[in-house]
């Protein structure tokens, strides 16, 4: 039996930054989740796209409704998309209403370049759940699986909390 692959989409956040020392700032860079599934030795075939480069406090309707349309419009049932932490749930009630596909939200409170990042542990949750959880939307961060709408982040403590 041949496994449909997992899509995953790239639109930027905390979890693609780069720490630039001449800048001072973050800045988003080419995604890194290609590298996060080979460090893993992930087997299940996957195959990445990238939506876009924004941070999520950039992002606006038009982005999300983009997202969206690559959501809708794919054959993949299955789909992880990594996306900035600030506004994740906001991109997740978009998605609410694509029927029959199983769509994880995924991030990260570090780049996935620092060495103590959450991103390798928060993409294997999306990994995991995308393969077993029933169609609808989820997000993954923190070690919990958390139904889309029934979730926000606490940016005071530094995670999501359900609802």
């Amino acid at each position: 039996m041949t496994q449909q692959p997992i899509l995953v989409l790239t639109t930027g956040g905390t979890i693609d930054k780069q720490y630039f020392d001449a800048s001072s700032k973050y800045t988003i860079v080419g995604t890194m989740m290609s590298r996060l599934l080979e460090v893993g030795r992930v087997l299940h075939p996957f195959e990445i796209e990238e939506v876009m480069r924004k941070d999520s406090l950039e992002m606006n309707d038009a982005d999300r409704a983009e997202i969206a349309a690559r959501v809708a419009g794919s054959d993949a049932t299955r789909i992880v998309i990594t996306h900035g932490t600030d506004t994740m749930t906001e991109t997740a009630k978009a998605l609410a209403g694509i029927a029959g596909k199983t769509i994880v939200l995924v991030g990260a409170l570090a780049p996935a370049r620092f060495a103590e990042s959450d991103a390798p542990f928060n993409l294997g949750m999306a990994f995991a759940t995308v393969q077993v959880a029933q169609p609808g939307v989820y997000i993954t961060m923190n070690g919990t699986v958390f139904e889309a709408g029934k979730v926000v982040k606490d940016c005071e403590a530094g995670k999501f909390v359900e609802i």
